[in-house]
């Protein structure tokens, strides 16, 4: 996983993947536990769901 990992990295980086495109929500931490079940019973399209910290 870690040799796929820096591969995938590397051509991020080169501008040659573009991964965003399998993003399907971006969501504050505080709704982990329902973007999970939805993830889970694949609900209203989640595919991939990034999590971002709430700034205090």
């Amino acid at each position: 996983m870690k040799r796929y990992n820096r591969q995938l990295r590397d051509l991020i980086i080169a501008g040659r993947a573009t991964p965003s495109f399998l993003v399907s929500h971006e969501l504050p931490l505080s709704e982990a536990v329902d973007a999970y079940d939805k993830f889970d019973n694949r609900v209203d399209g989640y595919t991939k769901v990034l999590l971002h910290p709430e700034v205090a």
